[in-house]
């Protein structure tokens, strides 16, 4: 059993736990992620790693209530526990395996919308403590769901915005980006995009247009998180990737969101998921008990 031993509502439906997982926390980096379960009955459920404390052997986890489970999970409390907590899993960063002296060099910018600020906040925290102060763009609907201010402000340069301009200015991440870059003559190496995947897409529409290299987190299409159910399926260039064990983090420039995002909608139906087994074939994978890929 994993205890948690903090639990609170950090915004309006979105919640932050600390569970004591010690493996987990000695081996995890910024980028990857862990699946929990809450009890015998529970579904696995992936969620991207918030912080971790070595020493302490804590796991930070935030996440947003959306199907049974998740929602069961918002009512545990500090000294509950999950009965699985499974990770790291996933790759890491791809900053962790850099050069630090060539990192050092690289003008690096976030764009995170809602609970993506959640796994982008780690990525951030590293990099501080390598001595990199990135900027970084948090994106909410308003003032009442931006999170982790104070923790963003911490370890980065941080730009709020909100689309109804109840804190600090209004507009959409990207509006923030282009005006660091046209307006203010801003210049980045490299964008790291994390949130909802129309959010990335139009993120990486515009860093194209600018000419900046992007990295996107696909961790909102994850289901079992193994690479055996072939709900993260997505086109990368040319090529069949599995978000779960092959990322989560993807060149955003070669991602097809149109139909990722399709794929994803596709896979909340019975007749959405038959069609996919028919049409995939072998790449399908199944496994995840939704859709009878395994069978």
């Amino acid at each position: 059993m994993y205890k948690i031993q903090e639990a609170e509502m950090l915004a309006n439906n979105i919640y932050r736990m600390v569970v004591e997982a010690p493996r987990v926390a000695q081996h995890c980096l910024p980028g990857q992620f862990v699946i929990v379960k809450a009890d015998e009955e529970g579904e696995r459920i992936p969620l991207t790693i918030c912080d971790y404390d070595r020493e302490a052997g804590t796991i930070t986890i935030v996440f947003m209530p959306i199907g049974e489970s998740t929602k069961k999970m918002k009512d545990l409390k500090a000294g509950d526990a999950f009965m699985d907590f499974v990770g790291p899993l996933g790759q890491p960063s791809e900053f962790c395996s850099e050069d630090i002296e060539e990192l050092k060099k690289k003008r690096i910018v976030f764009v995170a919308g809602g609970v993506g600020t959640a796994p982008v906040y780690p990525q951030l925290k590293w990099l501080h403590e390598h001595g990199i102060t990135a900027d970084a763009i948090v994106g909410a609907k308003t003032k009442d769901l931006v999170i982790l201010e104070k923790e963003m402000s911490a370890v980065s340069n941080l730009y709020i915005t909100t689309d109804d301009g109840s804190y600090v200015r209004k507009g959409m991440g990207t509006d923030v980006l282009r005006d660091l870059v046209q307006n203010q003559g801003k210049q980045y190496d490299v964008c790291v995009a994390i949130g909802p995947m129309i959010m990335m897409k139009f993120v990486c529409l515009l860093t194209k247009e600018l000419n900046i290299p992007t990295v996107v987190s696909m961790n909102p299409i994850m289901v079992d998180g193994t690479g055996m159910c072939g709900a993260c399926r997505l086109m990368v260039g040319n090529e069949v990737k599995f978000a779960c064990v092959d990322g989560p983090e993807f060149d955003g420039h070669l991602v097809d969101f149109d139909l990722a995002m399709k794929r994803q909608q596709m896979y909340k139906t019975e007749e959405g998921r038959a069609l996919l087994r028919y049409q995939e074939g072998a790449t399908h994978h199944g496994g995840c008990g939704q859709c009878g890929g395994d069978k």
